[in-house]
């Protein structure tokens, strides 16, 4: 098969993610004797500089790694760090009732849920990494102090939103726009001397007897000192949102005081051979894992069928995308923050094999939710009341949701993503996000926003996924790592909101069933269904539809039209932004791979 760029191969280490800048970073780390966890941190930092409009402090990070399989303490076994930061105090169903409001804003201070991205990764650094913070911190002040080549797609959303800046946020008009009001120029050198300023300061901060004394030093800074302050104080002032009001926004700083990311078990999937290990229920990670295990016996995910000339036929595209219709219904119906999740039950034989047994030859237009343990579903009325959502015009669009690719496969953004892997064996792959430049009003005194992502919540009782005061939203960030014969061996993952899950599915299924390298798998023809709500205001439904890229092929696409899917063909190379790095526990040869659609990803090493 073609592949626009080789894998990558070597011994020493391997870094990819969805900018050059950030590899670069990582690998920089990795040479100066850093880890991968020290060489993740140093590249997820420079992300929040590089990628402005894809994530920021103000977002959250989910991380899954595996510790070296020769490591003293918790060797080979896969981790999740969860710095998806938590639903505020104040934030109550009654408190957005009061406000006249049935969702949560996709913009503004609203949606502001406690910044768990600088806690996550620094935690990370702490606890597994050998470098001190100043180590991991310089690349992104030196981009913040002295400017990076602005990204044609961070000029563009800065013009989408000018107006809006000008109108309403001036804050972010005075960090993102000319003095004249002009937005910035494509490849021209971008400072952001504030944001800078905040990162030294938390150097300054990191004072103690001990590594890891200054970490938390600096933790302590970012949750209880000057940082906290600073937001709390902003939050106190109403702004703009998409709901066409201005709100004052429901975070204090004692919100952020209260809150530290935590280590968890992650959900696991044995695959043919392979243990997939994704983040808990709290995250869409089980759907991939649900998805998985419908086509592990259905006849177009069998031995020597789904792959020709490292292109999917129309047999394993129509049943991959008929599982996910089905796991990401059970998403909505049973997805959530909270304990009773019955993931056991979701993923276990019996309740697999009835729901595998949906999937005909037809396509489904229905939201058909299942009963695990015989339980009965309940989903949203937002999403069974289809006279109570919202249609906000086109005008008040700008910034909201997840910045992704839409139905036509138009690139606005995306989040960001980073894999490690280093020559001891330890693996790492992160999902930042959250906290974009065009969804919230830029904190003056700080240089970055505060994230929107509480709009995933519902403001509807008694659903999994409701919003409650330290509840974490359902995020749709899902970074993924897999052992093979129990050993960490490939780190990946992809921006895309709720097409997260979707892609990585694609790569998977070309690098496992199709037998196609890192590289040759991600550069496979991708696609994804809308056939579900939405995870982003104002959470539209396109039922039956499937985006697919051009190069699946005609005879591929006209029989999918044939099974009743509503086909959009999208551009060639438009979906999925999936890096990876991976380990031969054998021969300890490492590999990398980035996605090329976009002109951005890259993968470095040796």
């Amino acid at each position: 098969m073609f592949t626009t760029r080789p894998e990558l191969a070597g011994t020493f280490g391997m870094v990819a993610s969805t900018h050059w800048l950030a590899s670069a970073a990582g690998m920089a780390t990795l040479e100066a004797g850093g880890n991968a966890f020290d060489a993740a941190v140093a590249a997820g930092l420079t992300l929040q500089v590089v990628e402005p409009h894809l994530n920021g402090p103000g977002g959250e990070v989910p991380v899954l790694f595996a510790r070296s399989p020769r490591a003293a303490t918790g060797a080979g076994e896969p981790v999740v760090l969860s710095g998806q930061g938590v639903a505020p105090a104040g934030a109550t169903i009654e408190a957005y009732s009061q406000l006249g409001l049935d969702l949560v804003p996709g913009t503004g201070l609203l949606a502001a849920t406690v910044p768990g991205a600088l806690g996550a990764w620094l935690t990370l650094l702490r606890d597994h990494g050998t470098l001190p913070l100043d180590a991991v911190l310089r690349f992104a002040i030196e981009y913040a102090e002295h400017g990076h080549p602005l990204l044609p797609r961070v000029a563009a959303t800065v013009a989408s939103v000018s107006e809006h800046f000008r109108s309403h946020w001036p804050t972010s008009a005075a960090t993102w726009l000319a003095p004249d009001g002009a937005p910035p120029t494509a490849g021209r050198l971008f400072r952001n001397p504030v944001l800078a300023s905040t990162y030294r300061r938390l150097l300054d901060a990191a004072r103690g007897p001990s590594r890891e004394a200054q970490i938390d030093a600096a933790l302590a800074a970012w949750y209880q000192g000057f940082v906290a302050e600073a937001i709390d104080e902003f939050s106190r002032s109403p702004v703009m949102d998409d709901s066409g009001r201005p709100h004052r926004g429901f975070l204090t700083g004692a919100d952020l005081a209260g809150w530290r990311p935590t280590y968890e078990p992650p959900v696991t999937l044995d695959w043919r051979g392979w243990t997939l290990a994704k983040a808990g229920p709290w995250s869409q990670g089980p759907a991939l894992l649900q998805a998985l295990a419908m086509l592990d016996g259905h006849p177009a995910a069998g031995a020597g069928a789904g792959y020709v000339s490292g292109t999917a036929d129309a047999d394993l595209v129509h049943a991959s995308v008929e599982a996910v219709k089905l796991a990401m219904a059970d998403r909505e119906a049973w997805y959530g923050d909270t304990a009773q999740a019955p993931v056991d039950d979701l993923l276990s034989a019996t309740y697999t094999e009835h729901r595998r047994a949906l999937i005909s030859d037809r396509a489904s237009t229905e939201l058909r939710p299942g009963s695990p343990g015989g339980r009965p579903p309940r989903l949203p009325a937002f999403v069974t009341d289809t006279s109570a959502r919202l249609r906000p015009s086109a005008g008040t669009l700008a910034g909201v949701g997840e910045p992704t690719v839409d139905t036509r496969g138009t690139t606005r953004g995306d989040t960001c993503h980073v894999d490690v892997v280093d020559r001891w064996g330890n693996l790492v792959s992160a999902t930042p996000s959250g906290g974009w430049l065009q969804s919230s009003p830029t904190i003056p005194s700080l240089g970055f926003a505060l994230g929107t992502r509480a709009q995933m919540f519902w403001l509807e009782p008694g659903l999994p996924n409701s919003l409650l005061p330290g509840k974490r939203p359902r995020t749709t960030l899902t970074p993924s790592l897999a052992l093979r014969g129990g050993v960490p061996t490939l780190a990946f993952g992809t921006p895309g909101g709720d097409q997260q899950e979707q892609w990585q599915l694609c790569f998977w299924l070309a690098h496992v069933l199709g037998g196609l390298d890192l590289q040759a798998a991600i550069d496979a023809p991708a696609w994804h269904t809308t056939s579900f709500p939405s995870s982003f205001y104002p959470r539209e439904t396109n039922p039956g539809e499937v985006v697919v890229e051009s190069r699946l092929g005609e005879q591929a696409i006209t029989e999918l039209r044939r099974r009743g899917h509503t086909v959009t063909v999208a551009d060639a190379w438009s979906l999925g932004r999936l890096s990876a790095v991976s380990i031969d526990p054998e021969t300890g040869v490492l590999r990398a791979a980035a996605n090329p659609r976009g002109m951005q990803g890259y993968a470095v090493g040796r």
